[in-house]
């Protein structure tokens, strides 16, 4: 991003120099389709005579105004910043500019629905993007108070971070009736997180009462065509109670005058935590029939911002390499919410299958980072929006819960909130209040936790007499030569033992015992299970207390090889499937092992989202992992296996949904294509299925990929689903489409042409790396490294980020491949860190399945 970059030193600077005290933003959103207008007035004060520079990305300035004298816009204003020379000690700003709608999901996107022709405005600006709508000192700790005025088309909702106010008569332009909304000033924030949303969307409202006795405004938007699919009256009923909850635990009352919840089209996240005004991907608003996982997840999304409200708007980090504090905070209360006030009871079995899975992975690569990570600009944040943030810190909150405990843990949050509230904060703050409620010195725990890298892996080392009974137990702690850090852990021990389970004629595996203990270093001997009798399965790390990877000893792997279904608990079946995986990845278990494994046990799978995973670490083993002389036969074999799940399955269940959907995913044989034909046309049923328009098109995408199609019958598909999904979905079987000539055209449709937008731009991704025959994505290696360093110069980082992901050729997964990625490593030592990081993600992931193929091929 040359000219857009924000350095910390230069953040740093500049606070030192500037208190921002308001901003009056007039926004003019009646000009046309690409560019609204901008006036912003911004008073602050600063070091008399010093000099500075706001922030601004612009199609064009037209003028600026500091303390009533006129700069020139072509002198003062350059790489998205706009000089300000010689300061007064209180100074008044005001820009006025013209600004680009932008497609890609950053700034202000523009979004013309295809079902209507309707136009839906909605703003994205964490984190550089508020100045792509207005002039702002954008860096989080310069907050202010932000007082927005818009011009729009008279019968649009207008949405920001205070209540909507009355709209005022502004006239008319090209026929269109034109109002005005002026906002009360919101109290201090950053500007990330202010919001503007606009549009004809369709708005359902309630109210609920706070704890402090308010009545806190409610609203649920979303585009008016997808309003007969709004299911608002539920996202209450989970707003009302994450309400209650978190008012609860913080001891604390909602900090701002109104809830707005509002599912916008082409976002790019799952959702954005806006004071009081939170957008959501309208994934979540349910036209077609979703996994149960999809439905979980949607109400920890809805949580997850909620928790925003206290901790990171609330108060806010000083600077990004805080960032993991907000998100992985989120992560973890609303996972504890979700599990505790709603009927998603089991939501951290959830956590171990989706979040840990996800951490885990991503502290493997060799972009891991510290959870406090180095963020020395703006371009270390995009790309640190990832699975340390999230996943890691959250499983890391969760084992410093267990070790300072809960009420402790709450009650120094409720401490931070009210010393630190409206103001911005760093880790050491709420570390400050957490030992001061709990009596544990943190430093240590600071240092070993949150400044280093890495996953430790815990197993079990024993002795056994003659009755089998354990003469000794320890607990065996290791960390990769990377990242060698030992840590302490606040872990439980579980025994479990096969039983007969009389009232359903089975066998059933359960816990006879449990033990929890602090361990450290590389070796922490358990006392308490010596005289123990050893069971069918010891499981490290039971209830998942801690962050570390397991390793299972020689019985309990053959107990989980016969009966990880018969496990009741889901909670420590996800831990059994998540050692099994991690061993797979690390190449100690053969991906064969473990496709067999999971076509064995599967169908006991009665949890959504650890189901969910499974699957795609089945179809990941299948095509990348597996000794590529079974490929074939191994991805034949599975898609056969789940055909028949989806057969013998609940009719109507999510199981039968779910491995349906899987099978169209991997079916390749002319049989299983027939079948998928069959199911699409009506000639063939499974008993409870519903072929509803999102399943009908992800059978049209598995027939595209298998050559049974072309383009005529996608843009047939499309003529009876004019929707924004639709378009999405066409963009995915068109680049499924097997040919040379079909690949290339998807290639050329987004990267030769810069205009689609962010959805397409993934769909296409999508369809494109999806290829029974790899020889088609061949040619495509030269091609993806070529492009590289003008995707970075010239888009905008969603849309590099998209197209750097979404089209690596990384089914290839060969030496070839491998080869070639180092090659462009080797070769581009300058290139921009945030590139290189992506680019040896993929190296990374190619010479882990390599490794996996090595392992298999010994089996």
């Amino acid at each position: 991003m040359p000219g857009e970059n924000l350095t910390r030193v230069e953040a740093q600077e500049r606070a030192s120099i500037v208190t921002v005290d308001s901003y009056e933003v007039a926004l003019d959103l009646a000009r046309g389709p690409e560019r609204f207008g901008a006036e912003t007035t911004v008073r602050f004060s600063a070091t008399a005579g010093a000099s500075t520079f706001i922030d601004l990305i612009a199609a064009e300035v037209s003028r600026i105004d500091l303390n009533g004298t006129e700069l020139d816009p072509s002198e003062a204003f350059a790489d998205s910043r706009i000089a300000l020379p010689d300061l007064a000690a209180e100074n008044t700003l005001t820009v006025v500019s013209e600004q680009r709608y932008t497609n890609t999901g950053e700034g202000l996107h523009r979004f013309v629905d295809p079902a209507d022709d309707e136009v839906y405005l909605y703003s994205q600006f964490e984190v550089p993007d508020s100045r792509r709508v207005f002039a702002v000192f954008e860096q989080p700790d310069l907050k202010a108070t932000f007082r927005f005025s818009v011009t729009a088309p008279a019968r649009w909702q207008v949405v920001s971070n205070q209540t909507t106010p009355d709209q005022v008569p502004a006239g008319e332009r090209d026929g269109v009736a034109l109002a005005t909304w002026t906002f009360a000033p919101t109290p201090v924030m950053s500007s990330y997180i202010t919001a503007l949303i606009a549009g004809p969307y369709h708005v359902e409202r309630s109210e609920l009462t706070s704890r402090d006795g308010r009545t806190i405004p409610l609203g649920v938007f979303c585009r008016e065509s997808l309003a007969p699919h709004l299911d608002a009256d539920y996202v209450f009923e989970k707003t009302r109670e994450g309400f209650a909850f978190f008012e609860e635990q913080f001891d604390y009352p909602y900090p701002f005058e109104k809830y707005d919840q509002l599912f916008v089209p082409e976002f790019n996240a799952g959702a954005m935590e806006n004071a009081g005004a939170i957008t959501f991907t309208e994934a979540y608003v349910f036209r077609s029939q979703v996994t149960d996982a999809m439905r979980e997840r949607r109400v920890v999304t809805i949580l997850h911002e909620l928790a925003h409200m206290w901790f990171g708007d609330l108060v806010t980090m000083r600077w990004w390499n805080d960032l993991w504090l907000n998100e992985s905070f989120a992560e973890y209360m609303s996972t504890l919410a979700v599990a505790e006030a709603t009927e998603w009871t089991e939501c951290w079995t959830t956590f171990v299958a989706s979040e840990k899975s996800w951490a885990y992975r991503q502290d493997q690569l060799p972009s891991t980072h510290p959870i406090v990570a180095e963020i020395r600009d703006l371009e270390d944040v995009l790309v640190n929006f990832d699975g340390i943030t999230y996943a890691k810190g959250a499983s890391v909150l969760k084992q410093l819960v267990a070790w300072v405990g809960r009420e402790p843990f709450m009650q120094g949050v409720h401490d931070y909130f009210v010393k630190h509230h409206h103001s911005n904060t760093e880790l050491p703050d709420l570390m400050t209040e957490l030992e001061a409620r709990s009596g544990r010195d943190l430093s240590d725990w600071t240092k070993l936790w949150l400044e280093t890298a890495g996953v430790n892996t815990l197993r079990p080392a024993f002795g056994v007499d003659a009755d089998g009974r354990f003469t000794s137990f320890t607990i065996e702690q290791s960390a990769a030569d990377s990242h060698p850090t030992l840590r302490p852990h606040r872990i439980a021990v579980g025994l479990y033992e096969l039983q007969k389970d009389r009232d359903r004629d089975r066998v059933s595996l359960g816990r006879v015992k449990r033990v929890e203990l602090d361990i450290d270093g590389a070796s922490t001997s358990v006392d308490e299970l010596v005289g123990e009798r050893r069971p069918a399965l010891v499981i490290l790390n039971d209830d998942d207390l801690t962050y570390a990877k397991i390793r299972l000893d020689d019985r309990s792997l053959e107990t989980v090889a016969e009966h990880l279904g018969d496990l009741d608990d889901s909670l420590p079946r996800s831990l059994m499937w998540g050692a099994l995986w991690d061993a797979t990845r690390d190449g100690e278990f053969p991906p064969t092992h473990f496709v067999d494994l999971v076509l064995r046990h599967i169908a006991a799978e009665s949890a959504s989202t650890t189901l969910r995973t499974l699957l795609g670490q089945l179809v990941l083993a299948a095509s990348s992992y597996v000794a590529r002389d079974r490929r074939t036969a191994m991805l034949e074999r599975v898609a056969d296996m789940l055909w028949q799940l989806a057969v013998d399955a609940e009719p109507g269940s999510d199981r039968q949904f779910q491995f349906v959907k899987t099978f169209a995913q991997v079916a390749g044989t002319e049989e299983q294509l027939d079948a998928v034909a069959r199911l699409l046309d009506g000639s063939a049923l499974i008993d409870g299925l519903d072929i509803d328009t999102d399943l009908g098109w992800e059978l049209l995408i598995a027939l595209a990929a298998g050559g049974r199609i072309d383009a005529s019958a996608i843009d047939a598909r499309l003529a009876e689903d004019r929707t924004a999904s639709g378009q999405q979905s066409a963009a995915h079987a068109r680049a499924a489409l097997p040919s040379p000539e079909d690949k290339r055209a998807a290639w050329d449709s987004v990267f030769a042409d810069a205009t689609a937008p962010n959805l397409i731009v993934r769909a296409t991704g999508l369809g494109f790396t999806r290829a029974r025959d790899l020889a088609t994505l061949e040619p495509f290696v030269e091609h993806y490294f070529s492009a590289l360093e003008d995707v970075w110069a010239s888009r905008s980082y969603a849309i590099a980020d998209e197209l750097i992901d979404g089209f690596f050729p990384a089914p290839l997964a060969d030496e070839r491949l491998q080869q070639a990625t180092q090659a462009w490593l080797d070769a581009h030592p300058e290139a921009p860190a945030a590139l290189r990081r992506l680019v040896s993600e993929h190296l990374a992931g190619v010479e882990r399945a390599l490794n996996a193929q090595r392992a298999d091929r010994e089996v």
